[in-house]
């Protein structure tokens, strides 16, 4: 599959899963925060180059953008090779996503508890992020069906 489909596809699974993420954060306190520990960990590595970003839009907005170019790279992935592996490819890297997202943050120096404060948390983290790549998957079959770039 071309580079640009899986640009294309990973871009619509990123903005799903941002989409999902931004309608329930403010629904629930049961529900992952990956915004706040997104801008904790943008803060940090600012902070490594003795910079931050003081304005919370300016953040909140830095954050958002470095999500979805990031999650955008990383669901492209789910194209690259064989059609034939597409959904167990797109499993695969959702499930390593949200895993990642609930275990990394403590040896990172974040707060897990954003992503992982209890059951229903790190089950809906990892939900979003398996949203996300299902997605990836879905738009990659119906641009290959379509052969439009």
């Amino acid at each position: 599959m071309s580079k640009i489909k899986n640009l294309i596809a990973g871009f619509a699974g990123a903005v799903a899963l941002n989409i999902l993420h931004e309608t329930l954060k403010h629904q629930s306190k049961n529900v992952p925060r990956i915004d706040l520990l997104g801008e904790n960990a943008l803060q940090k590595t600012l902070g490594f180059f003795g910079e931050s970003i003081g304005d919370k839009d300016t953040l909140y907005k830095a954050t958002l953008a470095g999500d979805i170019v990031s999650n955008t790279i990383y669901y492209s992935m789910i194209g690259a090779g064989e059609a034939k592996y597409l959904w167990p490819k797109a499993l695969f890297l959702g499930l390593s996503a949200g895993v990642g997202a609930i275990n990394l943050p403590e040896p990172l120096g974040l707060n897990p508890k954003l992503v992982a404060k209890s059951d229903q948390v790190k089950a809906l983290t990892v939900g979003y992020y398996v949203f996300g790549a299902l997605v990836t998957a879905l738009v990659l079959k119906k641009i290959n069906k379509k052969t439009i770039i």
